[in-house]
């Protein structure tokens, strides 16, 4: 074999030389002739027997043994506040003050009263589509409030309560879910497909795991930018298993990206169970398989998302690299509308975790605790918060629709002639017809 490479070398043109090891190919030669960078190594080099593959530290071994296919143990879940609302150490509190805890606990209640009310306008026919996020209050809030308003958020479609956090009105989640002519996205989206420019919120896309790899670019160029704030992307156990979880963390990674990975695990994937979704330990595990800093957190506990969302952004902050925050928590509420999951869950299940280890009561408790709260409160803030989802509620409801011209902008800066064509054919036929649509919900119907 030596020979034949001193052969094929001479051919090439090159001089060759003796080693300087019978064991060792010398090809400097060729590797100069072929012009390559003089880079220095990419990572220290030495006579010291030991693995220097590249990309990765460790040792060697002589035992012959397959890891991580069974977890004994998983990793523990960091949490402040017991069931009953007590600290558990008080080293942990993060002292939040009295105005901060209350507004926390009043997003919390206002947006399971959002809840109640688009589900029920749905159950009647009143819009087309709606998810509640029932169980998950504490993940929205505990994170939103340890966030800058100005960072870049990416959302899935169950943290409404970001928004909430960040001032979005009321009268906005109403009009997106209603589709109307004041809906800020022209009756074009979704319900529950938020955005928002001016509370830093990307509109939600529905296709799983797009927003990951999306993140991470956008962290990338804040870095690139030299910003002070970082991305913060969520997602759920589900949506994890999409190639895009993959790339996101990846890329987020390899480039150092200030994001947040925020990962609620609620326990199912629509109909699909965590443990039909994953074998090792959750998604925390995976953390570290991408270099990536890791933690496990209560997502039923406000106090410790809180805890664990701020030291996550101060280490996007100051050592500009991404972080993994896997709260765990549980979907009280069915998938969505369209989704009844008495058909793959106990109704026992799911009145344990309403009853004993509500995100809401938790913090009601503590808040209670501290002198902040009581029954009075409770019940005037009721009547209050529920007042205000039907104001906005019913307001949304009498809006006429987005003029039906809508359908043809926005495509395009200047409205091509195919498009024109479309629209004057449209024209003709609503006014040929027009006793068979109830054009008069329309914003514009005289116009048209």
């Amino acid at each position: 074999a030596f020979s034949l490479s001193s052969k094929l070398l001479s051919n090439a043109g090159v001089t060759y030389r003796p080693l300087l090891s019978r064991h060792t190919l010398q090809t400097s030669a060729l590797l100069n002739k072929q012009d390559v960078g003089q880079k220095p190594p990419i990572q220290p080099l030495d006579d010291i027997d030991r693995p220097q593959f590249l990309g990765i530290r460790c040792n060697w071994t002589q035992k012959l043994e397959f890891q991580g296919y069974r977890v004994e143990e998983g990793t523990s879940v960091y949490r402040i506040l017991n069931r009953e609302g007590k600290i558990l150490d008080p080293t942990q509190d993060p002292n939040l003050s009295e105005e901060i805890l209350v507004r926390m606990y009043h997003g919390m209640t206002i947006l399971n009263n959002i809840d109640r009310i688009l589900y029920e306008s749905q159950r009647q026919g009143r819009i087309s589509f709606y998810m509640t996020n029932y169980g998950e209050e504490a993940t929205h809030f505990g994170s939103a409030a340890a966030l800058d308003d100005t960072d870049l958020v990416y959302g899935q479609y169950r943290e409404a309560g970001v928004l909430v956090w960040r001032g979005y009105p009321l009268q906005a989640f109403m009009n997106q879910c209603y589709a109307n002519e004041m809906d800020l996205e022209k009756g074009r989206h979704m319900p529950v497909h938020y955005g928002s420019q001016d509370h830093h919120f990307v509109t939600i896309s529905s296709p799983l795991a797009t927003q990951l790899p999306q993140a991470a670019g956008s962290a990338y160029a804040l870095k690139l930018a030299q910003k002070n704030n970082v991305v913060v992307c969520y997602f759920g156990e589900g949506a994890a298993s999409e190639g895009d979880a993959h790339a996101g963390l990846n890329f987020a990674a390899t480039l150092d990206c200030p994001v947040i990975f925020f990962c609620r695990n609620n326990g199912y994937a629509i109909s699909t169970p965590a443990h039909e979704q994953y074998r090792g330990d959750g998604i925390v595990a995976r953390g570290p398989g991408y270099g990536i800093a890791s933690i496990r957190v209560d997502g039923n506990d406000v106090l410790a998302v809180y805890n664990a969302t701020k030291a996550a952004r101060e280490i996007c902050l100051e050592e500009k690299r991404p972080v993994l925050i896997e709260a765990m928590t549980y979907r009280i509420g069915h998938h969505s509308t369209s989704d009844d999951s008495t058909a793959y869950r106990s109704v026992d299940e799911v009145r344990h975790w309403d009853q004993m280890d509500h995100p809401i009561s938790r913090m009601r408790k503590y808040l209670m605790s501290k002198g902040y709260w009581d029954d009075k409160k409770e019940e005037a803030w009721k009547q209050e918060s529920r007042k205000q989802v039907m104001q906005a509620f019913v307001r949304a409801e009498k809006a006429k629709k987005p003029p039906v011209r809508d359908m043809f902008t926005d495509v395009y800066k200047d409205m091509p002639l195919e498009l024109q064509e479309q629209w004057e054919h449209l024209q003709r036929h609503l006014q040929q017809y027009k006793d068979h649509y109830p054009l008069n919900l329309y914003a514009g119907s005289k116009e048209q």
